[in-house]
């Protein structure tokens, strides 16, 4: 057939065609459509279950006040902590991972936005009982994702709020299961009070387990299992091992002998942590998704004075600005992004976790631009040799702190400014303020410009906070046992 002619059989269907009612037409027409869109969102990642796979998943694990070195990729040796470890193992390091606050509450609410917890008032813990919380005027990294199309969970300790605009079924997250104060017995008790109930979203139910740990690893374990066929976001706020301290019996059996006291209830509590983290990345294998979730472990700041927790060679302890009380245990486990057992020795921060994550959720960047963290994706695959941040900063009431490279300047009311090279002090024993006042000078004025970005603090901390945060900033209180004498 030659161009310009019409074979009969064309012409005929053609006919047939035209003959077929307009009504009728019109439907097939859009039934067409329809089938052609449809194969149009598979390809775009929005139309089934296997192409939105394509965006991982994130779990975030938070641990609470335990030491730098009290797991075994970081150098315990009395109990092991396999589950953790393999976290490392498979993944990265961070050697001088840091907090944005040296206690529970603000250092939640500078992770969960990705800020400064003292550019929005969120500067000191939240009093028991009050009713305050992070400011709603704060987008968290769960609303975020949210607006993107993430299913959101978070298990475990909240301590951001008590009062329902708070809490976390108005922040953000689809589901939660846990409690909301700062911290509450690791058994199930009668007449607790609303902080420590343990809730399943606002309602009081029964704890899900014997041991509050153990309830936290099965309830993340059970969201992974809901959830896994869609990309999901979920932060498990682990209450171990903070005070109080208990452990199942069972638990203590496997600590050995020679360990008393605290010291041995949190070994054993920490036993418990890890049997529950290794149920939550069972559950992440078990549906599949291990090779498209990305795993954080990370503690929430320093080893704490009460519970014989050990931050090895870092001085200082939970609450203070010498690296023993914000320098952490963290690492990162992201496979094919990743690489296994691999180590980042340059300073990162939980501020980094929301962009980090937000990133990988393929969130536009400028919805990125107003958080103070980075993403640290490429630096923690390999692909970065450049530090992360030219300057970090701290603020507690009376305390403050700046870090520049490998240089710290300590600020502490009624006290003299403290100067300190980290590379080669890193137990922060030599003040050298005197001998460089150039660069006293210089990180002052950094922390003074970082200060005009800040609002006053929404509400104080109590004066026995304040008077403790000067006693252990003094050069001269030195010794673990010192520091455990204060709170």
């Amino acid at each position: 057939m030659t161009g310009g002619e019409t074979s009969t059989e064309d012409e005929s269907s053609r006919t047939r065609f035209r003959s077929i009612p307009l009504t009728l037409a019109s439907a097939i027409l859009l039934l067409l459509i329809l089938i052609g869109g449809l194969v149009g969102c598979q390809g775009s990642g929005f139309g089934n279950a296997r192409s939105a796979r394509k965006l991982p998943s994130m779990v975030i694990l938070l641990a609470d006040d335990a030491g730098y070195v009290d797991f075994g990729f970081t150098g315990l040796q009395q109990v092991s902590t396999p589950h953790i470890d393999r976290i490392a193992a498979e993944g990265v390091t961070c050697s001088q991972g840091y907090v944005c606050a040296s206690v529970c509450s603000p250092s939640r609410a500078g992770l969960l936005t990705g800020r400064y917890p003292q550019r929005f008032g969120h500067e000191m813990n939240l009093p028991a009982g009050s009713k305050l919380g992070l400011p709603v005027t704060e987008q968290t990294v769960a609303d975020r994702l949210q607006q993107h199309g993430y299913t959101t969970g978070a298990i475990g300790k909240w301590h951001l709020g008590e009062e329902p605009p708070f809490r976390p079924l108005r922040r953000g997250f689809d589901e939660f299961r846990g409690f909301l104060g700062g911290s509450r017995t690791y058994l199930d008790r009668k007449n607790l009070s609303r902080r420590t109930l343990w809730l399943d979203g606002d309602e009081p139910v029964p704890l899900p387990a014997a041991y509050v740990t153990d309830a936290i690893g099965s309830e993340a374990a059970r969201f992974i299992r809901d959830h896994h066929s869609r990309p999901f976001f979920l932060y498990v706020s682990f209450s171990a091992v903070h005070t109080p301290m208990q452990a199942l019996e069972s638990d203590l059996a496997s600590v050995p002998p020679g360990e008393a006291g605290k010291r041995r209830k949190l070994l054993a509590m920490t036993i418990a942590l890890d049997r529950a983290i290794g149920e939550i990345l069972a559950a992440i294998d078990d549906s599949g998704i291990a090779d498209h979730t990305l795993v954080m472990f990370v503690n929430d700041n320093g080893g704490a004075t009460n519970n014989a927790s050990d931050n090895g060679p870092l001085r200082g302890m939970k609450g203070s600005k010498f690296e023993g009380g914000i320098r952490v245990p963290w690492a990162v486990r992201w496979p094919g992004h990743i690489p296994a057992g691999s180590r980042f020795d340059a300073p990162v921060s939980t501020l980094d976790i929301a962009a980090t994550v937000l990133s990988a959720a393929k969130v536009p960047a400028d919805a990125l631009q107003q958080l103070d963290g980075v993403d640290l994706s490429d630096h923690l695959g390999g692909r970065r040799e450049d530090a992360p941040h030219e300057v970090l900063f701290w603020r507690r009431a009376v305390a403050a702190a700046v870090r520049h490279g490998p240089w710290k300047l300590i600020r502490v009311e009624g006290l003299s400014t403290q100067l300190f090279h980290l590379e080669q002090d890193p137990g922060e024993r030599d003040d050298i303020a005197a001998e460089h006042p150039e660069i006293a000078a210089d990180l002052l004025a950094r922390l003074e410009r970082w200060e005009r970005g800040l609002i006053d603090p929404a509400w104080q901390t109590g004066e026995v906070w304040r008077r403790n945060q000067v006693e252990k900033h003094r050069i001269d209180f030195l010794g673990r046992d010192k520091e455990r004498t204060l709170p």
